[in-house]
């Protein structure tokens, strides 16, 4: 099983990596296979289903895909081209994607929320058509986006996890699940983070691994920056406002005021979280850490670490990527990192999971007491529901987030005052996540019908 450190990480845009990133990676995908294909399409449409259609409007599906249609991409969105571009296409009721023609495409007819007919394949369906003049369909695909940005075609669904066809080259420790991970890091001597960085080597030099891992954290630490740097209120109409700001001014006040209580640090680590989160659901450039409801939770516990722990080291911010990307591999392999499959425990649980095993590695945990930490983490997210308030990605979103970094924090430090020895296996964990999620009613995963989003005011 082998899930590269950049498919677990991946720098995209708010709110949403399966909601928002995925229906724009689709839309992407779908153009590339007009630009190879035989047809002379004219026009094109597309409906979303399932979890797709019911928070779509607050997870800004919609844009994602008039954008993706226009040949915009996450990696190279930006928010006033973005904006010129929606105001020009519902203008002329037509995209104009690279490589194609202009193609017919009205947002107010040609983009359907289907919520009577959910798709077989994943609960975030959608399909998009070609058509000719007289509108008939010359091509289309169902795409499903799965979690963390990740997109499978209807076939490529069926087909199963490609990590698992053994296709492309070997690695050397090809570990799918904890238990196989322990057994290879005991027989090789070597950490978690040495693994995976052996195994992403397979792929890539080392200068392209150590250039993305640098990209990866810079954009995570941007980020926060922003968020932290930016007031205001955040759109959607719940008339939420930026708290981050304001609550790090404060912590910034109170530095060395004899006064301060010693729990203050768990404000840090949240306002860390929530700087992120808050960016992410002003759809601004986050990084799937492994989702971008989940967002917030790694780099803060990064953060929190280069920051407030003594003898800090960024030179290991790396090893602290390697092991967090390890342990959400096995995770989405095993269960779901998709909240619209299992719940919250799937996106801010496993992202939870990840940084408490990045901190345990970095602060010289052994692989035991780093699986400890992971299994900890996660533990106490399992049953945690997605019930986004009018499907916006902020209440509770982005509190939960802060949380879930103490959680990680928490759950690191217990798992190092141990020996690695411990009761509840994370496979078992995980499992369990698994079997949670696949028992969990519907209107709890993702779709805005129960828990939070249907008992306060939404507007």
């Amino acid at each position: 099983m082998y899930l590269s450190v950049f498919d677990i990480f991946k720098i995209g845009i708010g709110p949403s990596s399966s909601h928002t990133m995925g229906p724009m990676v689709a839309a992407a995908r779908f153009l590339e296979t007009l630009r190879g294909s035989p047809f002379n399409p004219v026009g094109l449409r597309a409906s979303l289903h399932g979890s797709l259609a019911f928070t779509g409007v607050g997870h800004a599906t919609d844009r994602a895909v008039i954008l993706g249609l226009d040949g915009v991409t996450p990696e190279a969105y930006d928010a006033a081209a973005a904006e010129t571009a929606l105001a020009r296409i519902r203008a002329t009721a037509e995209v104009r994607p690279d490589g194609l023609p202009p193609l017919r495409f009205d947002p107010a007819t040609d983009l359907v929320f289907d919520y009577d007919r959910p798709l077989p394949g994943h609960a975030n369906g959608m399909t998009l058509s070609a058509t000719d003049a007289q509108g008939d369909v010359l091509a289309t695909e169902t795409y499903y986006s799965i979690g963390g940005g990740f997109v499978r075609t209807e076939a490529e669904l069926a087909a199963g996890d490609p990590a698992d066809q053994g296709a492309e080259r070997p690695v050397p420790y090809p570990f799918s699940s904890a238990a196989e991970m322990l057994e290879m890091a005991r027989a090789s001597g070597r950490s978690i983070a040495a693994m995976k960085r052996a195994n992403e080597l397979a792929r890539m030099s080392p200068a392209a691994l150590e250039t993305g891992l640098a990209r990866i954290w810079s954009a995570m630490s941007d980020c926060i920056e922003r968020g932290l740097a930016t007031d205001g209120g955040l759109p959607g109409g719940l008339g939420i406002r930026r708290r981050a700001h304001a609550i790090h001014s404060a912590l910034m006040a109170e530095r060395g005021m004899n006064l301060t209580p010693p729990h203050t640090i768990n404000d840090w680590m949240s306002v860390y979280a929530m700087a992120v989160n808050e960016e992410n659901a002003a759809g601004g450039q986050v990084v799937t850490a492994p989702t971008n409801g989940a967002a917030g939770v790694v780099p803060a516990t990064i953060r929190y670490w280069l920051s407030h722990v003594p003898a800090a080291q960024p030179s290991k911010i790396g090893d602290f990527l390697l092991t967090a990307a390890a342990i959400g591999g096995l995770i989405k392999h095993n269960a779901s990192i998709s909240g619209a499959e299992c719940g919250c425990q799937a996106e801010v649980g496993s992202a939870s999971a990840m940084a408490a095993a990045g901190l345990a590695a970095v602060m010289g945990g052994s692989p035991e007491q780093v699986e400890n930490a992971a299994e900890i983490a996660l533990e106490h997210h399992l049953g945690m529901t997605c019930d986004p308030v009018k499907g916006l990605v902020q209440v509770p979103c982005i509190e939960r987030n802060g949380l879930g970094a103490i959680k990680a924090v928490s759950a690191a430090s217990l798992a190092l005052r141990g020996d690695g020895r411990h009761f509840v296996p994370l496979d078992a964990c995980i499992e369990t996540m698994r079997q949670t999620g696949r028992d969990m009613s519907e209107k709890y995963k993702e779709t805005a019908l129960g828990g939070l989003a249907v008992n306060v005011p939404n507007c």
